[in-house]
């Protein structure tokens, strides 16, 4: 994966995970021909995905109550893969550990488990806790890595590599102070309250 890593000895722990996260085909461009067919996005690598997921973070999310806007987003797929790479030679820098093995780690780590649903039963609406599938666990996990770096990275000195390898860093050794991991634990808190 670009020219620099093996993909061979990266393994997910997570049997529920194992299927959604693909660590097997390089980096490509699918154009989104993947996205009609049902469950077509476990075709698609982990890393195309969340370089996708970081082209869409910029679309005027608030954090921290600002609005925020990124030079990265808004179709700048090159720039995108650009940061991912930046993040992933940082990574390696800091744990000398193949950094796809630790993308792995931080997705298992901040992926909820459980959610909570509006049920409505005779015109009262209750939450309700259910069970995330593992799509949906994998595509949490990657919208909140990336938020997190276009957060941190917004009016800062950081770029958005450097920001989203903070992230990824501290996700996958399940730091607390990790925007994902919060994230996590807040929605798994409140479905918790539901039962």
């Amino acid at each position: 994966m670009f020219d620099k890593w093996s993909l061979k000895e990266v393994t997910v722990k997570d049997p529920g995970l194992m299927t959604y996260i693909n660590v097997s085909a390089p980096l490509s461009h699918s154009h989104g021909r993947r996205g009609s067919r049902q469950f077509g996005k476990t075709e698609m690598t982990i890393v195309e995905r969340l370089v996708n997921n970081i082209m869409r973070s910029c679309s005027g999310r608030k954090i921290g109550g600002k609005m925020i806007r990124h030079r990265y987003g808004c179709g700048k797929k090159a720039a995108a893969v650009r940061a991912v790479q930046e993040a992933f030679d940082i990574v390696e820098a800091k744990t000398k550990q193949n950094p796809f093995q630790v993308l792995v780690l931080a997705i298992e780590n901040a992926a909820p488990r459980e959610e909570t649903t509006r049920v409505k039963f005779g015109g009262i609406t209750r939450h309700l806790a259910v069970d995330l599938s593992p799509q949906r666990r994998v595509d949490f996990a990657l919208r909140n890595l990336s938020v997190a770096a276009l957060g941190k990275a917004y009016k800062s000195k950081k770029t958005r590599g450097e920001a989203l390898a903070d992230e990824i860093i501290a996700s996958s050794t399940g730091d607390n102070n990790c925007m994902a991991i919060q994230k996590k634990n807040e929605v798994e808190r409140v479905a918790k309250g539901a039962r």
